[in-house]
C-alpha cells in the first residue's frame, strides 16, 4: 500500500509540474485609443487692427462650415475651444452637426496629463490658434516635434491618436474654396 502511495504521489507531482503556464488571451485585454483632432481657428477678419478678438471673414464662416463637413463622420465625444470669438466661430458647426457643446479651455493652464485622462478613450476635437495648436499637438505627443502654423495658414489638421498610450500623429491639409 505505501508503494502504492509513494507512485500516486509521484504521479500527481509529475502532472503538476507539467502543466503548462497559464495564459493570458491577448483578444481580451483592453485596448485604450484616444484621437484628438487639433485644427487652428479659420479665417479671421483683420480689418481693424485694434480688435484683439476679431469674429471670422466670409471665408472662415465657410472653413468653419468645412471643418463640419470634414468631421462629420467622426463621432466625436466632445469638442474644446479657447474662449475666443475666432475660436468659437470655427467650432460652432460642428458643434451643432453633432449636438455637443463647445467646452472652453486655456491653452497656458491646461494639465495634459489630466486632459487625456478625462479624455481617454474618447475622440476629441479641439481648436485653437496658429501657435496653441502645434503646441498642444506636442504636449499630447510628448515630442517638441511641431511649430507655429504660417498666419496664412487656416486648413492644418492634427489627428493624434493614442494607443494603448502610445502617440502616433498625422499633419493633413485641407484646402477650402470658399467665397471671400
Amino acid at each position: 500500500m505505501k508503494a502504492f502511495k509513494y507512485i500516486l504521489f509521484i504521479l500527481l507531482a509529475i502532472n503538476l509540474s507539467c502543466k503548462d503556464e497559464p495564459t493570458i488571451d491577448k483578444s481580451q485585454e483592453e485596448t485604450s485609443i484616444s484621437t484628438f483632432y487639433l485644427i487652428r481657428h479659420a479665417e479671421k477678419d483683420r480689418s481693424n487692427p485694434d480688435d484683439a478678438d476679431p469674429e471670422l471673414t466670409q471665408q472662415g464662416l465657410g472653413r468653419a462650415m468645412h471643418w463640419a463637413e470634414i468631421l462629420a463622420d467622426v463621432e466625436l465625444d466632445a469638442i474644446y475651444s479657447t474662449d475666443y470669438n475666432r475660436t468659437s466661430m470655427t467650432a460652432a458647426p460642428t458643434s451643432v452637426k453633432q449636438n455637443i457643446d463647445v467646452q472652453y479651455y486655456d491653452p497656458t493652464l491646461i494639465d495634459i496629463a489630466q486632459f487625456k485622462s478625462e479624455n481617454l478613450n474618447k475622440n476629441v476635437l479641439i481648436v485653437g490658434h496658429s501657435n496653441t495648436t502645434p503646441e498642444f499637438v506636442n504636449k499630447l505627443i510628448d515630442e517638441q516635434k511641431f511649430y507655429s502654423i504660417d498666419d496664412s495658414e487656416n486648413g492644418t489638421l492634427f489627428i493624434v491618436k493614442i494607443t494603448n498610450g502610445t502617440p502616433t500623429v498625422d499633419k493633413l491639409i485641407f484646402n477650402c474654396n470658399c467665397p471671400k
